[in-house]
């Protein structure tokens, strides 16, 4: 009886340790082609996790000397907007002044206080994995911590939980015109950021200095994508102890942990078998056409024009498409904030390239609710804004555009510049491709509306 009982007992510790992640005895050893295919996933998981930490590695390096960064748990309030020069993020924001934050909340909550304003200005609240945990858009003193605290909060503010450590804090106020730009400056100077011990004190707050080191100095995207194997998943697995993967995420943790990757795992590269480097470098070249054949599983077309739609910014188990989005716009909203329909061709299907002139013709602008704006905003093949003579980068519904006659409105898009350059949007040498921003996107009626096309003169 007593064997017949060990003998039980050894098997529910073999069972559960099968499901806990760990390879049973009886399992084939992995070969090398299961290895990468799981290095694969893996890579695609974690990929907006590295790319998060990259970023605010660069953009919290400083001793206060540098503008344009802000050590953790400080505002970096933008004082202009982005230009030909700007490569912390892909993709820039041209029409809104950013202040931006990074915060960690592994000590207690950070207190946040919204102005009033009379202009869209929003708080996206951004996890460590790039999902959007939250919005502030009303005025009002909030808040911001992890699910796990349970301390007591002072009457008055409001509770805005985030599931990582990590928040990546990004406000957006709309700017119409160098001479706005005092107005945005005040609302900037209303924004408080403290820690609660120090608001609940009496809100006197002298947040501490900051740190430079020259190592840290690189462009994001392009440190995360000339990680080695063990460098790439060994610091992701270091970031998962701190920011933990979602529920949902457990059945490919329990998978990818069989190459040894997960909170706190240690990855050994001796798994990768012969050729390593050169598979790595396959895997990373084809990285883009992986993803954006992914992608396509959420595209909308509009007209020539296709954009992302939900789960963007609330990705879920969507690890592709939040790899995609982390790769070529770091910090996109939901769709219910805006909308980024994007094309690289004219209307005849041929790709945008500098060497012609085209006309991006609108029959009718688009359609946005109260508070809403649009831009169109040209980029180069790096996804970054483009060096022009008249240091303009998009044309929007602040711009001092002429338009037609009847109504209808033509931007020039050109490397040279037109004659008459109210309406022009300068490119590139080469090829360029072009976003149309709409926030606060009148959806109903976004099924009716004509969009632009590009035709070549």
């Amino acid at each position: 009886m007593m064997k017949k009982f060990v003998a039980m007992l050894l098997s529910l510790v073999l069972l559960l340790s099968c499901g806990a992640g760990f390879r049973c005895a009886a399992e084939q050893p992995l070969d090398t082609d299961q290895v990468w295919e799981l290095v694969g996933k893996a890579y695609i998981y974690a990929f907006p996790l590295a790319l998060t930490d990259a970023t605010k590695t660069l953009s919290t390096n400083t001793d206060g000397s540098l503008t344009g960064r802000a050590p953790i748990n400080q505002f970096n309030h933008v004082k202009k907007l982005a230009d030909a020069a700007f490569r912390t993020v892909v993709t820039p924001n041209v029409d809104t002044i950013y202040s931006q934050a990074w915060m960690d909340l592994q000590t207690e909550p950070m207190i946040y206080v919204h102005p009033e304003t009379d202009r869209f200005c929003n708080m996206q609240l951004l996890d460590a994995w790039t999902n959007t945990a939250a919005l502030i858009d009303q005025p009002g003193v909030y808040a911001i911590t992890t699910p796990e605290w349970q301390g007591t909060l002072p009457q008055g503010v409001t509770r805005v939980d985030v599931p990582t450590a990590t928040v990546w804090a990004i406000i957006r106020t709309v700017l119409s015109g160098t001479e706005d730009l005092p107005n945005v400056y005040a609302i900037q100077e209303q924004m408080q950021l403290l820690p609660l011990s120090a608001y609940v004190q009496g809100g006197i707050y002298t947040a501490p200095q900051g740190t430079y080191s020259p190592e840290n100095e690189f462009v994001p995207v392009n440190k995360v994508l000339s990680m080695s194997p063990v460098e790439f998943f060994n610091t992701v697995n270091a970031l998962m102890q701190e920011n933990k993967p979602a529920p949902d995420d457990a059945p490919l943790l329990e998978e990818i942990s069989a190459i040894g990757v997960g909170p706190g795992l240690a990855f050994d590269a001796s798994i990768l078998g012969g050729n390593a480097a050169e598979r790595w470098v396959q895997m990373l070249q084809s990285l883009r056409a992986t993803l954006a054949a992914e992608g396509v599983n959420y595209s909308h077309k509009l007209g020539q024009w296709i954009y992302y739609g939900r789960p963007i910014g609330d990705f879920g188990t969507a690890y592709h498409y939040r790899a995609m989005v982390a790769l070529v716009g770091l910090g996109a909203n939901t769709v219910d904030v805006a909308i980024y329909p994007k094309t690289d061709t004219d209307i005849t299907g041929e790709t945008l390239t500098g060497e012609k002139t085209y006309t991006l013709h609108f029959e009718t602008l688009p359609p946005v609710l109260e508070g809403g704006f649009w831009s169109i905003t040209a980029y180069n093949e790096e996804n970054f804004l483009i060096d022009n003579p008249i240091n303009r980068y998009c044309i929007n519904d602040r711009s001092d555009f002429q338009r037609n006659e009847d109504g209808t409105l033509d931007i020039v898009l050109s490397k040279e510049a037109p004659e008459n350059t109210s309406n022009w949007l300068p490119v590139s040498d080469g090829q360029f491709h072009l976003f149309m921003r709409i926030y606060l996107p009148d959806m109903a009626a976004l099924d009716d509306w004509q969009p632009p096309v590009i035709r070549q003169q």
